[in-house]
């Protein structure tokens, strides 16, 4: 059975943080002549509700760790109230493509047709507060945008929610050049598993970048998972144990 915001806020060892401090919400929300699914960020763990509460208070927030833990879920929904909320103008979604090394020209439709293999666990998260119709009109209007790394640089984005996922594929020079990009109003969440990477650390944009983080810094949230705050599945957590992840 599914806790009550209240029982979930009980259960946890810290008190008022951001994301408790949020009144209660319906669970729909009129958009139009159509009722569309509440958006209630509700973390599941203690290592979730820490990761909130940066989203809910910081403009750049990096969240790193194993497959299942909430990372990318979370930041969208995030993006999502922001977006609702009149905080942001656009959502800009964006990850490295390294199986194609940066190259889409060979894949067959637009840019988003291009980069649907890579995105189409994000939209399906827009797809289940938004539906397919509004989905669609939001990518056509620019309100939700796709865009490459390789396409990404000299731009400067202002009032946009900014998700960079799967950053543990993007090179030294990738992160620099995406965490550069911010301007005025706009917040960015970087997520990654340094643990399922597809380039060698010696170029790891991620890796280089927690490596230089000042732990003094206030200003950036490093949030961190690990095996045991897997919530996707209890088999997701035995697989990775099988593979000796922590």
């Amino acid at each position: 059975m599914r806790k009550t915001r209240k029982e979930v806020a009980k259960s946890l060892p810290h008190q008022k943080t951001a994301y408790q401090r949020q009144e209660p919400v319906a669970e729909v929300v009129k958009m139009g002549n159509r009722n569309y699914k509440k958006v209630e960020i509700l973390p599941r763990n203690t290592a979730q509700e820490t990761y909130v509460d940066a989203l809910l208070t910081k403009r750049m927030v990096f969240a790193v760790g194993p497959a299942g833990t909430g990372k990318t879920l979370l930041a969208v929904l995030r993006a999502i109230k922001a977006l609702r909320d009149g905080d942001i103008s656009k959502i800009i979604l964006t990850r490295p493509a390294v199986s194609v090394d940066e190259k889409h020209g060979f894949l067959p439709g637009d840019l988003n047709e291009k980069m649907a293999p890579w995105t189409r666990p994000i939209f399906d998260v827009f797809e289940e507060y938004y539906g397919l119709t509004e989905t669609a009109r939001m990518l056509e209007e620019g309100i939700i945008e796709i865009a490459p790394l390789g396409f990404m640089r000299g731009r400067t984005f202002k009032y946009a929610y900014v998700i960079l996922d799967e950053a543990q594929n993007t090179t030294i020079d990738q992160m620099k050049m995406v965490l550069t990009r911010l301007g005025e109003g706009s917040s960015i969440i970087v997520t990654g598993d340094l643990k399922q990477y597809d380039r060698g650390f010696s170029q790891n944009g991620l890796d280089d970048f927690l490596k230089k983080f000042p732990k003094s810094d206030t200003d950036i949230a490093i949030c961190k998972f690990e095996r045991c705050h897997v919530e996707r599945d209890i088999l997701v957590s035995k697989v990775l144990g099988i593979y000796g992840e922590d």
